[in-house]
């Protein structure tokens, strides 16, 4: 469980020498090139996408650029927002190379090993290309997301520009990956960690000459409101309409093996059968990384197993993460391991949706139990059925905890802030012109 904590102080400053002022020269527009591993849309480029919007908005003078694998949801959002858009396709074996095996220990760590010598021919050309993009560009800083991105950007950027890893993940506890990432922490200039807790771990691996910065991530809260369309659920799951009073319980999530859709099946399965609850799993797998993902049939196949295929719709992918919101009683964020932030938890907040979290890691972090959420350990079936059977038998504490969730998404989630906590960064690294 976790305790009350008081918002975080701000972690990015503008000091007064470097102020904006009305008088003297203004200082000239930067040029940012973000490198995303995924045109999807799983959380971090949510975030990514949240953070050029917000940039856009406080920066318009500046250019913004974006490099990805593919075309997908990412890039056209970034283009809406007026963001040069660049495809790199990855060559096969680099696209399916991760370290979802890897992190587990094992022979996970021979495996992915494996995968980087077939990847290397077509990594070296890869790299070439993207240094030969790069160089065209001239950007003053490069802004890799996602651990691929991490490894590739800081071999490929210029040498005048700096780095900045954007994390979205701890990297102690993938062991593979974080060998491979320390070996390139000294091209980097500056890391944003996405927790307080991500930070820490961050900071054992990059060092103390590599400053890291904690910028929590932000929602959309005109997007993620408490009004708007609702998804068919039912429809989407191929499902008859839930009977009226059914509590409506969702856990929405990448496939990740991690995420908890186990653990979500089996504490429903635990609930009163005569209570009245229907519950979903919604997403898709986005990722081509081998072996990162749960597959919808396995989870199909443990829901009948566990004899409640009755009680679980599976929506697949939802292109409306707010929609699919609103169509619940409930969320549930269910997560095996420690969250780095946990995006949806603030984005059923803003919606001011009941939620149920998961609440290690930066999970922990950003609710306060009782009060704008019910906390529940990771990997937690015992906890995770009461706290839902408790929700669905008292509809007062699901309101207040809706409510408060809306103001606590309002005074730390909104994505305006964004700019003001990463804009001095990259003002700090790149030297005057």
């Amino acid at each position: 469980m976790t305790h009350p904590a008081p918002d975080p102080a701000p972690v990015l400053f503008i000091p007064a020498d470097d102020a904006p002022s009305t008088a003297g020269p203004a200082r000239p527009p930067l040029s940012i090139v973000y490198l995303s591993a995924s045109a999807a849309m799983g959380g971090a480029e949510r975030a990514l996408l949240d953070l050029l919007a917000s940039l856009r908005a406080a920066e318009p003078e500046w250019r913004l650029s974006l490099v990805a694998p593919d075309e997908g949801p990412l890039l056209a959002g970034a283009r809406e927002l007026g963001v040069e858009g660049h495809v790199l396709a990855f060559p096969p074996a680099l696209a399916r190379l991760g370290d979802a095996a890897a992190s587990a220990g094992g022979g996970g760590a021979l495996s992915l090993l494996a995968g980087m010598v077939r990847a290397g021919p077509g990594t070296a050309r890869y790299l070439s290309r993207l240094r030969a993009l790069l160089a065209g560009m001239r950007p003053d800083v490069v802004h890799t997301n996602g651990l691929k991105m991490h490894l590739l950007g800081a071999r490929a950027a210029p040498a005048d520009a700096r780095v900045v890893w954007h994390l979205h993940d701890f990297v102690s506890t993938r062991r593979a990956m974080a060998g491979l990432l320390r070996r390139s922490a000294a091209r980097v200039d500056g890391v944003i960690a996405v927790s307080r807790s991500v930070a820490e771990d961050a900071a054992s691996m990059v060092g103390a000459e590599v400053p890291v910065r904690t910028v929590y991530n932000a929602v959309d809260l005109d997007r993620f409101r408490l009004l708007g369309p609702a998804m068919d659920l039912d429809g989407a799951a191929g499902m008859p309409p839930a009977p009226p009073g059914t509590l409506l319980v969702g856990l929405l999530a990448t496939m990740g093996r991690w995420k908890g859709h186990g653990v979500f099946l089996r504490a429903v399965a635990a609930l009163p059968p005569e209570l009245p609850v229907r519950a979903y799993v919604i997403g898709g797998g986005i990722y081509r990384t081998a072996g990162s993902e749960v597959r919808a049939d396995d989870l199909r196949r443990q829901a009948a197993e566990l004899g409640i295929a009755d009680r679980v719709g599976f929506t697949g992918f939802a292109e409306d993460a707010a929609a699919a919101i609103r169509a619940l009683d409930v969320v549930v964020h269910a997560s095996t391991q420690p969250e780095p932030f946990g995006l949806v938890i603030a984005e059923a907040m803003a919606c001011g949706r009941a939620v149920v979290a998961s609440a290690a890691g930066g999970a922990g972090e950003i609710v306060t139990h009782g009060h704008d959420a019910l906390a529940v350990a990771p990997g937690d079936v015992e906890g995770l059925t009461d706290a839902i059977r408790q929700l669905a038998l008292d509809p007062v504490l699901r309101d207040r905890l809706g409510r408060a969730g809306r103001e606590t998404a309002v005074r730390r989630f909104d994505r305006a802030r964004l700019a003001a906590e990463v804009a001095p960064l990259y003002r700090s690294l790149v030297p005057p012109r």
